[in-house]
């Protein structure tokens, strides 16, 4: 995995818990292949390939309080889908494949404090429960799990064009055994963890944006998902407002380039992160922060 990144207080272990892969088509929208396929080719099936990254923040903040914090960003697939699911979406991960993610970086899903899940599309939420003694379980038994009042609202009233994307049992023990955060809106959960939320992608998505020494790096989830999403026309058939995506898109990178953040993407197979310039259409990638 690419190398811790120092921000200050915080120090960044990007994760990557397997792979999968979905239809070039929804991923890139409007857009014609015969532009995607130039960086993403397909198979036989029109899948590309996408990776399941998360970010684990590590650190210790004197505003808050001296606690030590390990928050994870997003927790994967999970290993609660069938034979068919996973052979539908190519799926290739260990068995328990957030767990071992964690174990290359030196952590134990027990330290884990907190999970930011920016949404609860099974890929996202999948791993936040787990299958233990016949019951389905949190994961992470010691973290606080968070989000958005408008996502937990959709997911259990998901509509026609969601609900596939939604299975219950990856979020709702959350709430029974206590372990669930609804928030209301943007905000820090720690001392330079802050919390963004976008509605283009779906309801109440949430990014993640970690300020310190003198640096930042936000996760973008779902808004900007690998660096080819980076040009402002390529936004996903999956989203529920694409207009909204577009315009999301058009702050992030304008402050990204004139502030020089780091941008962590969720499904880029071969990119964990870059930093970029402000170009004649789009946005040109200035630095390259990569899996190994």
């Amino acid at each position: 995995m690419s190398n811790p990144l120092p921000l200050g207080p915080w120090t960044i272990h990007p994760l990557r818990s397997g792979t999968f892969a979905l239809d070039g088509g929804a991923m890139f929208g409007s857009v014609p292949r015969v532009l995607w396929e130039r960086t993403n080719p397909a198979d036989e099936a029109n899948r590309i390939e996408l990776a399941c990254r998360h970010l684990l923040i590590e650190g210790t903040a004197p505003a808050d309080g001296g606690a030590k914090r390990r928050i994870l960003v997003d927790a994967g697939m999970g290993n609660k889908l069938s034979e068919k699911e996973v052979h539908i979406f190519r799926i290739e991960q260990p068995e328990d494949a957030m767990e071992a993610a964690l174990q290359r970086a030196g952590f134990s899903r027990e330290q884990v404090t907190d999970v930011i899940l920016t949404h609860l599309h099974f890929d996202h939420a999948g791993g936040a429960t787990m299958v233990e003694g016949g019951e389905i379980v949190p994961t992470f038994p010691n973290a606080t799990y968070y989000t958005q009042k408008s996502q937990w609202e959709l997911a259990n009233h998901p509509s026609l064009k969601d609900r596939a994307s939604y299975i219950p049992d990856n979020f709702l023990p959350l709430e029974r055994q206590g372990r669930l955060e609804v928030l209301d809106g943007p905000g820090e959960i720690a001392p330079g963890v802050e919390i963004l939320v976008g509605n283009g992608h779906t309801d109440g998505h949430q990014m993640v944006k970690v300020t310190g020494g003198g640096e930042t790096a936000v996760f973008m989830g779902d808004t900007i998902p690998t660096t080819t999403h980076l040009r402002l026309p390529f936004i996903m058939g999956y989203d529920l407002r694409p207009l909204e995506t577009l315009a999301e898109k058009q702050l992030l990178l304008a402050r990204a380039a004139a502030e020089g953040w780091w941008l962590f993407f969720d499904h880029d197979p071969q990119v964990a992160a870059v930093k970029v310039r402000s170009g004649e259409k789009d946005v040109e990638i200035t630095e390259r922060y990569g899996d190994s």
